[in-house]
């Protein structure tokens, strides 16, 4: 027997998990570039990882920061 895995809440505009959009700036564009990039798998074609990243990384709600180094004390 199969295992059943449990049901996910999921956007109702784009049919996809809300877990995967939380947090971008334009929750369609992510949507349709994880329903295109899921497209070409299922089909086996070429997917470019270096463009796939690109557009997630702009669509990135927060802004990456460099760490601060502490001052040392004298």
């Amino acid at each position: 027997m199969a295992k059943k895995f449990r049901k996910v809440a999921k956007d109702k505009a784009t049919g996809v998990a809300k877990k995967y959009l939380s947090g971008a700036k334009n929750k369609t564009a992510k949507a349709a570039e994880i329903k295109r990039t899921a497209a070409a798998y299922a089909k086996g074609e070429f997917i470019d990882l270096k463009a796939v990243q690109k557009s997630r990384v702009a669509q990135n709600a927060k802004k990456s920061t460099t760490k601060k180094t502490p001052k040392r004390k004298r």
